[in-house]
C-alpha cells in the first residue's frame, strides 16, 4: 500500500469530526445526535457538545398539533419518550413535559426537543464556525401548510447558516427552504424505491439526472451506502457522478463499526464521500482501516452472489 493512502493515526483528544483519507477529508456526520455507539437519540447533552466542537449533526422533524416540529424519528412518542401518541395529535406544550428514553428504555433528565426551542437551547453556548445541523424532515410536502413553514422559517431564521435541510421530496425541501433565506440545501433521492430501482436497473446515470433535476439547488446529496457501492461493484462511480456537478456526497448508514465493517468503509472513503452518517463516530474515527474483514466486503460478495440488495452495517 502507497504512503499517501494509509489514513492519519486517530488522535484520542480529538473529537470524532472527520477522518482524513488519501489526502480528502470525510466529516463523520453525528446520526440522530449520536457521538458514541450506546447514546440514545437527539439528547440536547450531546447535540450542544456537537455544536459546540464543530460537528456534524442529525436530527429528525415530525410536525406536532401545534404546526412546529418535534426532533424525533418516529410519528409516535411512545416508544423513544416518556408520553404516548402520535406526535400529529400532539400539542408542543404537552412535548415539551417529556423525557426521552435511553436506549434500554429507561427515562433520562433529557427532554423532548422542539426546533422552535433550538435558537433559545443553543443561546447558552459558542456554536463552532464549522457546526452543520442536519434537520431531516420526515414527511413530505402535503404534510406542510402555511403555519408549518412560517413557523419552520423562524425557527431557523437565526441561524440558518448553521442548518441545512434535508428531506426524500423535493417538493417540500423546495417549499421549506424557500421561505427560510440562509438555510443550506440538502437532498435524498434513495426514497420511495429509488435506489431499490437503480440497483435492479444498474441505470445509476438515470439516477443521477433525475437526482440533479428534481432538486437543481441541493449542495449535499445524500445516498444510500449500499448503493454507492453497489454502483461501484457495476463500475459505476455514483460519488463522481455527482461530484463533476458540484454537489457534496453523504453515504449513510454507519450502524455498526467494527473489523466486518472496514471494507465496505474503507471503500466509500476510497471513493472520496464528503461525509458519513454513523451511529458511531468515535469508533469510526479511532476504527483501523487496515485491518481486513472476513472475506471482505459483505455487500460486494452478496451483490456477486446473488445481483440482491442484503444485509449490511453500511
Amino acid at each position: 500500500m502507497s504512503q499517501t493512502s494509509t489514513p492519519s493515526a486517530p488522535d484520542p483528544a480529538r473529537p470524532p469530526l472527520y477522518v482524513d483519507f488519501d489526502g480528502h477529508r470525510t466529516m463523520l456526520k453525528w446520526h440522530r445526535g449520536r457521538r458514541r455507539a450506546d447514546d440514545p437519540a437527539f439528547t440536547a447533552s450531546r447535540i450542544m457538545e456537537g455544536m459546540r466542537l464543530g460537528a456534524s449533526i442529525e436530527v429528525d422533524l415530525i410536525i406536532h398539533a401545534d404546526r412546529g416540529f418535534a426532533i424525533l424519528h418516529d410519528r409516535a412518542v411512545d416508544h423513544a419518550t416518556t408520553g404516548t401518541g402520535a406526535i400529529s395529535a400532539l400539542p408542543a406544550a404537552y412535548l415539551r413535559g417529556l423525557s426521552l428514553r435511553d436506549n434500554q428504555g429507561r427515562a433520562l433528565d433529557e427532554p423532548v426537543l422542539l426546533l422552535e426551542d433550538l435558537t433559545e437551547l443553543f443561546s447558552s453556548i459558542d456554536i463552532a464556525p464549522s457546526s452543520i445541523l442536519q434537520l431531516d424532515f420526515k414527511e413530505d410536502d402535503a404534510a406542510l401548510d402555511p403555519r408549518a413553514v412560517d413557523i419552520f422559517a423562524r425557527s431557523v431564521e437565526p441561524l440558518a447558516s448553521h442548518y441545512i435541510l434535508s428531506c426524500g421530496d423535493a417538493a417540500a425541501v423546495a417549499r421549506l427552504t424557500s421561505a427560510a433565506p440562509g438555510i443550506r440545501i440538502g437532498y435524498d433521492p434513495c426514497h420511495h424505491g429509488a435506489a431499490d430501482a437503480a440497483i435492479r436497473s444498474g441505470d445509476f446515470a438515470g439516477f443521477v439526472a433525475r437526482a440533479l433535476a428534481a432538486s437543481p439547488d441541493a449542495e449535499m446529496v445524500y445516498l444510500e451506502n449500499r448503493l454507492i457501492l453497489a454502483a461501484d461493484r457495476r463500475g459505476f462511480d455514483l460519488v463522481d457522478a455527482f461530484h463533476r456537478h458540484g454537489r457534496l456526497v453523504d453515504g449513510y448508514t454507519v450502524t455498526r463499526v467494527g473489523s466486518r465493517s472496514v471494507p465496505d468503509i474503507r471503500r466509500l472513503l476510497e471513493l472520496r464521500v464528503d461525509q458519513i452518517t454513523t451511529d458511531d463516530p468515535e469508533g469510526l474515527a479511532a476504527l483501523d482501516l487496515d485491518a481486513a474483514g472476513p472475506g471482505g466486503s459483505r455487500l460486494v460478495r452478496w451483490v456477486r452472489r446473488t445481483g440482491r440488495r442484503g444485509p449490511s452495517d453500511v
